[in-house]
């Protein structure tokens, strides 16, 4: 047992944990559609285009309405939609609890935000996920890449990072 208990702790700590976040957000000024640019996704992100991410205060229930939907395979692919929960967790607006499914919730962290609102970076603790999403479908390239680096130059790990395409408006 003693022997489980050490490699249960060894294992904890192999993970690189990441649990700085933004100031503050501005709840009211986050809550729309935010366009996926770049990213580490979860499995569910198969072949990713037209990924838009809707957050939606819903007052009633005091959480986050989240609408993600996306293309899969091409720009005009199948379309895939997954609705989920979100609670704020602390006072900064930037530490939240995202529920995909009853009855797991996880930990989402606002790592960056660019002061007026164009861009956002969404981490979790263990570092396995990544989102970079802006407030247009089109966005430089070049300055996904820098943001990036600026996440990596805070510790945020930047691995094998994923682009998506958006259909020209």
């Amino acid at each position: 047992m003693k022997k489980l208990s050490i490699l249960a702790l060894l294992l904890a700590c192999s993970h690189n944990q990441y649990n700085k976040s933004v100031a503050q957000v501005d709840r009211d000024r986050f809550m729309r559609p935010w366009y996926v640019q770049a990213g580490r996704f979860t499995m569910v992100e198969k072949d990713p285009y037209n990924s838009v991410e809707s957050y939606t205060w819903n007052e009633k229930e005091k959480r986050i309405d989240i609408d993600f939907h996306y293309n899969q395979g091409s720009l005009t692919g199948e379309r895939k939609s997954y609705p989920q929960k979100g609670w704020i967790e602390d006072s900064t607006n930037a530490r939240w609890k995202v529920q995909p499914f009853w009855p797991l919730k996880f930990d989402y962290l606002v790592i960056g935000l660019d002061p007026n609102y164009e861009w956002t970076a969404i981490g979790v603790p263990n570092q396995k996920y990544l989102w970079i999403m802006t407030s247009t479908p089109q966005f430089p390239k070049e300055r996904v890449q820098q943001i990036l680096n600026d996440l990596k130059q805070q510790g945020y790990s930047t691995e094998d990072i994923q682009y998506v395409e958006h259909s020209p408006k």
